[in-house]
């Protein structure tokens, strides 16, 4: 018998997916990653340990059975991987695109203790994609109705995926939404680059297809309130609409021409198609040179949106450093790859703007990080006498949301907490109002969309258990 043992084969490093060239893809709009081919799916499939304790599912904050539907990509069952992916979420195409799968799934995967964790994401997306292109769509058997309405007031991430439990069960479902489009954030917010309108319309189409009813400019609040709805037969209602009130730094100058919140900026960029001009000739400024105050994924969104409207010069304008910015790694390093220009541990103090009031610049102070605060990150200080200007002619602000005052001033009776977001039990999502339930950002505050399509399930069960008893 030789001594000689056989060689470890070597392990399969995690494959990349292929992109858009950066110095083209900062001209358009187009969706950056190109998605796993067939093959490239396979093979990372492949990598998968198909742990008896998968780990993987503790951080996925909709449960979805993330080995079982690899084992079927690696099997090359791709449509039968995605309906097992839509047993737990009806969002798979939006989720494989926009959730931060490295600080969720990714990083409880057992793989990456060693090396590189399973791209779990990507795999989503593919499946879903494989899915929605070869037209072969499930439609799951929908038990009996139950005879029992819930509204659901917000078209976004936890009202959709709210709306698509409930139908699941049996209820009938309607989602009120203020915009002329389902989606929320997902259509208004987060640009096509990142996530295509068109995908977006599909998961909606597929939600139909279910059986969700969707009445759209319908202002809840404002049109009708909560209690009109319960006075016309709704038996539970379930709120779901974000953190859309722009928040602002209260410096000198921010009233000037030129001045947006990232929300308008995005809205008007997405919703109101600014990014196909000149077929949609929407009112936005094309500025030069755009600072953009922030360091989370909307200020990305911002910046790269701004990138893509002709301006030649983009600062991100962040107090912290860059190990502190709260935006997904992957979204940084595309906009360095565009040409994003990072001035890090700088904060704004003033906005500078000519006779005609508008914007010509930005006044800043040097940062420095001292001990950490409440966040656990190290609180910026500003360093005595460092103040420099920024020559530029547009100022995006993307430092944070606040939840909407519409529907809440209409329901004096829902208890909110000293931020005005509404108070929610952490276990059911009950609010102070009996059959009233919320979830999302209106509840945390600005979080990521797969957290709020967490919520939006647990909502679904407690409404469900409510509706039965």
């Amino acid at each position: 018998m030789s001594n000689e043992t056989t060689p470890k084969k070597e392990k399969l490093p995690r494959q990349q997916v292929p992109e858009q060239d950066p110095k083209k893809r900062r001209y358009n709009f187009d969706e950056v990653p190109f998605g796993f081919t067939p093959e490239l799916a396979m093979k990372e499939a492949g990598r998968c340990l198909q742990c008896k304790k998968p780990l993987c599912m503790d951080g996925c904050p909709v449960q979805i059975n993330i080995p079982a539907f690899i084992k079927l990509v690696q099997e090359g069952k791709f449509t039968e991987a995605a309906w097992k992916i839509k047993e737990s979420n009806a969002l798979p195409a939006i989720c494989g695109r926009v959730c931060p799968q490295e600080e969720q799934c990714e990083i409880k995967c057992i793989v990456g203790k060693k090396a590189a964790s399973v791209a779990i994401g990507s795999l989503e997306r593919f499946v879903a994609d494989f899915e929605r292109n070869q037209g072969k769509e499930m439609i799951p058997d929908i038990p009996e109705k139950t005879g029992r309405k819930i509204a659901i007031v917000g078209a976004g991430p936890a009202g959709l995926t709210c709306a698509g439990d409930l139908v699941k069960k049996g209820h009938r479902v309607t989602v009120f939404e203020a915009l002329h489009k389902p989606g929320g954030v997902l259509m208004y917010g987060i640009p096509e680059f990142r996530l295509p309108k068109a995908i977006v319309q599909s998961e909606v189409s597929y939600l139909q297809k279910l059986g969700v009813k969707f009445e759209v400019n319908m202002v809840i609040g404002k049109i009708a309130t909560l209690d009109d709805l319960f006075n016309e037969g709704y038996q539970a209602a379930f709120i779901g609409t974000g953190a859309g009130l722009p928040v602002f730094m209260h410096i000198p100058g921010e009233n000037f021409n030129g001045v947006y919140s990232a929300n308008e900026y995005l809205t008007r960029a997405n919703l109101m198609k600014a990014y196909l001009f000149p077929e949609y000739d929407t009112p936005i400024v094309r500025g030069k040179n755009v600072a953009v105050v922030g360091g989370g994924n909307v200020a990305m969104d911002s910046a790269r949106t701004a990138l893509r409207l002709g301006a030649e010069h983009v600062y991100v304008v962040y107090r912290r450093s860059r190990e502190e910015m709260p935006a997904r790694k992957e979204e940084i390093h595309h906009g360095e790859e565009e040409g994003l220009e990072f001035k890090l541990l700088t904060n704004p103090v003033e906005i500078l703007g000519n006779r005609d009031g508008w914007v010509r610049g930005i006044k800043c102070i040097r940062m420095e990080l001292g001990e950490p605060d409440e966040s656990g990150r190290r609180k910026p200080v500003p360093v005595k006498g460092s103040e420099f200007e920024i020559e530029v002619d547009t100022v995006i602000m993307a430092i944070g949301n606040g939840p909407n005052p519409l529907l809440l001033d209409a329901t004096p009776d829902l208890k909110l907490n000293k931020r005005g977001n509404i108070e929610a039990d952490s276990a059911t999502l009950a609010t102070s109002k009996k059959g009233i339930y919320a979830g999302g950002d209106i509840v945390t505050g600005a979080a990521t969309v797969i957290q709020a399509m967490g919520q939006g399930k647990l909502a679904a069960q407690s409404i469900d258990q409510f509706l039965k008893t």
